[in-house]
């Protein structure tokens, strides 16, 4: 935050910490959402170095972060001829590149929690189905079509309709 004035810069400032906070409530990355409304509140690109001394953090956790918003679509890459370090801007329609993030974060989730599921199921087999196994069996096949169903619901056209919308 080189340039404009103090009040601007601690507005800023006040407006990153709230994107990181609004970030880790959703279950995201505090310092990636802190890195997107930075990114989201510079005029242009900005370089890793420099994103990383305006959010006073190490360079790995701000490479980190911009690695995940970049493959969520909501930061891109700038290259510039000459120039070897990294530099990043947000999308150029975030509320779009936001719903598709998230979208994309929703469906990593739901497809890590099948893999678990399948993975509770398969054990659940090998041990003897007393009560308390035949309870947590129904309960994992219930969570399994539950996951199901919501991996549907996000491939509707309704929701892929709203999805667009902004």
């Amino acid at each position: 935050m080189a340039e404009g004035n103090t009040s601007t810069m601690a507005q800023k400032r006040r407006l990153v910490g709230i994107g990181g906070r609004l970030a880790q409530e959703f279950g995201f990355s505090r310092v990636a959402g802190e890195a997107l409304a930075c990114l989201y509140l510079t005029d242009g690109e900005v370089s890793l170095d420099a994103l990383e001394r305006e959010l006073g953090l190490s360079k790995a956790a701000v490479s980190l972060a911009t690695t995940q918003l970049e493959r969520l679509g909501l930061a891109q890459r700038v290259r510039k001829a000459g120039d070897r370090r990294r530099y990043y801007r947000s999308a150029d329609d975030i509320g779009s590149a936001l719903r598709q993030g998230i979208m994309t974060f929703a469906r990593e989730k739901m497809a890590l929690l099948a893999t678990k599921l399948q993975q509770a199921d398969e054990e659940l087999k090998s041990v003897k189905q007393d009560a308390d196994a035949r309870f947590l069996t129904a309960r994992v096949a219930r969570m399994r079509d539950l996951n199901r169903r919501a991996a549907r619901l996000l491939d509707s056209p309704l929701v892929k309709m709203f999805a667009k919308l902004g």
